[in-house]
């Protein structure tokens, strides 16, 4: 108990708390005038909105991945399997850099994208691809072990009394993952939120419309501005502190809805 208390206090606790010390050398008028700054702002809502629409994307597509990875065998399936580790192995700079080649207007898939007129690289749609690559494995990774789990006995009895194959999943499968579902969900979003690497190549980081809070952190830093990186990053850090506790909550809720079924 003694070690991890040691080693949490200084990876994790310590380091945060310096972050509070450091942004409350700020009276609250300048904090205030930081953290909601209109290019913040504008950081802050394409951070959030690209981070939910890209966790939501995850949710449907990783959910639809570990069911196919679970349920069906064919050629090339732990192949699929060991891909979706990927991003959590490659650097996300690369993966940036990779992004915005690809999707650039003179890029493989950006060129003939831009003839149907559909920009991705340096717009948020491109943020929303770079997070939703990085977010991806968490989805799966979460949802595949408990759809592994699942007992194909209480599927064929539901069957062999006349459920249909909606009323097994909604009745029978749903509530079993959805407490994986939500935190994966939680996980990629939070994940999202504190991007950097994969996000600065592709988004242009034009002011006011591609840029993310974190490059922003960086920019101050640049400029030994601390107190002003460290108040922004308090606010991030805060709003993850709040995606944890809701996953939480949702993961509860969940586990009384399963066992209401």
């Amino acid at each position: 108990m003694g070690l991890t208390l040691t080693y949490l206090s200084l990876v994790v606790l310590i380091p945060l708390s310096m972050l509070f010390v450091k942004a409350g050398a700020l009276d609250l008028k300048d904090f205030v005038a930081i953290t909601t700054a209109p290019r913040v702002l504008a950081s802050y809502r394409l951070s959030f909105l690209a981070s939910l629409a890209a966790a939501s994307i995850n949710v449907c597509l990783g959910f639809l991945l570990a069911w196919v990875l679970v349920r069906y065998e064919f050629p090339g399936r732990r192949f699929i399997d060991g891909l979706v580790d990927l991003p959590f192995a490659l650097p996300t700079a690369v993966a940036g850099i990779v992004l915005a080649t690809l999707y650039s207007p003179l890029g493989w898939l950006g060129r003939p994208l831009a003839a149907l007129g559909i920009k991705v690289a340096f717009t948020p749609v491109g943020v929303v691809l770079a997070l939703s690559f990085v977010g991806f494995p968490f989805v799966v990774r979460t949802v595949q072990p408990v759809l592994q789990s699942l007992a194909a006995e209480d599927e064929e009895a539901a069957a062999c009394l006349g459920a249909s194959r909606f009323q097994i999943f909604v009745r029978l499968i749903l509530p079993t993952v959805l407490p994986a579902v939500t935190t994966g969900f939680a996980l990629a979003f939070a994940r999202a939120l504190g991007e950097y690497g994969s996000v600065v190549f592709i988004s242009g980081n034009l002011p006011m419309r591609t840029e993310i809070p974190p490059l922003l952190i960086m920019s101050r830093l640049d400029q030994f501005d601390y107190q002003g990186a460290s108040a922004i990053a308090v606010v991030m850090l805060v709003a993850s502190f709040v995606v944890l506790l809701l996953t939480h909550v949702l993961k509860w809720w969940g586990r009384r809805i399963g066992a209401w079924g």
